[in-house]
């Protein structure tokens, strides 16, 4: 599917600055010094810099926004100061990690336990003392794994905080690494299996490189799958919906939801985790996609 361009010159400058060092390096800067950015409106953590950078790639792109206010910065440091994490045990082995009150998207991360190590799914921008504390007591981080590019956010503190996890995302969503990193595992194809009952997935859809992860034998016996905010949990929690943009309503093409569907259905899963707190398939979640997805290709047809 094709991807849409930066908004502006400008931003394709921005970006194709910022895409070369992701690709050319290998190693971070031994001597990180000055501030590593976070953007305000996503969350994306830069590399470190006396000055923050002009713009902000990932909102500058249509699937995202530049706040109505401009382009506005802040840091780690200064988000400890007012925000915390609560973490909730959504199901035996997984557990949710939300920041309050929200900050930027707003999303969730998800710590999966299992019996080969614990998992971290998504990412959110604070890594607190706090937060490092409880998630050691429930066994620390062995890898992780993101869905897309809107929560890469501060993965790399949350790598560093935990041995180095490594990180792993899809080839395709290289170019939207805004800090480089020994960290990071890009990988290619249709499927990457990273435990024995653990599967990273790529369906495309709200990006060329999204992937989903699915755990096929939770506390249950059950299959589980980690969504990200696709499939997005509506409302109306027995259906979901896809888009290319959610806060610029831009819809994915048929093309785009029969692949992703279709990437799906190798898989029983009996119970969907999406990104944001209450949105949860607590059963026939397979199904509902299936469904929804007919739903949606019968409302643009």
């Amino acid at each position: 599917m094709n991807r849409r361009d930066f908004l502006g010159a400008a931003a394709i400058g921005v970006t194709g600055a910022l895409v070369s060092h992701a690709e050319s390096s290998s190693q971070p800067d031994s001597q990180e010094r000055g501030t590593a950015w976070l953007c305000l409106t996503c969350g994306t953590q830069f590399p470190p810099a006396i000055q923050p950078p002009p713009a902000c790639p990932i909102c500058q792109d249509s699937r995202q926004y530049v706040g109505w206010n401009g382009q506005q910065w802040t840091t780690l440091d200064e988000l400890r100061k007012t925000h915390e994490n609560e973490i909730t045990e959504e199901e035996p082995g997984v557990f949710s990690i939300h920041t309050k009150p929200s900050f930027a998207i707003g999303q969730r991360t998800f710590l999966i336990q299992t019996s080969e190590g614990n998992l971290l799914w998504d990412c959110i921008s604070l890594l607190d003392d706090k937060t490092r504390a409880s998630i050691q007591r429930l066994g620390g981080i062995s890898a992780m794994a993101i869905s897309h590019p809107h929560y890469y956010t501060t993965m790399l503190e949350w790598s560093r905080a935990f041995n180095n996890a490594p990180i792993y995302l899809h080839e395709l969503n290289r170019r939207w690494v805004m800090r480089p990193d020994p960290a990071l595992r890009f990988w290619d194809g249709n499927t990457k299996r990273l435990m024995r009952d653990v599967t990273l997935i790529k369906t495309g859809g709200h990006f060329e490189g999204f992937q989903v992860l699915h755990w096929s034998h939770a506390h249950d016996g059950n299959g589980v799958l980690l969504a990200g905010d696709q499939p997005e949990v509506c409302m109306d929690r027995n259906w979901v919906t896809f888009m290319y943009s959610y806060p610029n309503y831009i819809p994915l093409n048929r093309l785009a939801i029969q692949g992703i569907v279709a990437s799906l259905k190798p898989y029983s899963f009996e119970r969907l985790h999406a990104a944001f707190p209450g949105r949860f398939l607590a059963k026939n979640a397979k199904e509902i996609v299936v469904r929804s997805a007919e739903r949606y290709l019968a409302a643009i047809s």
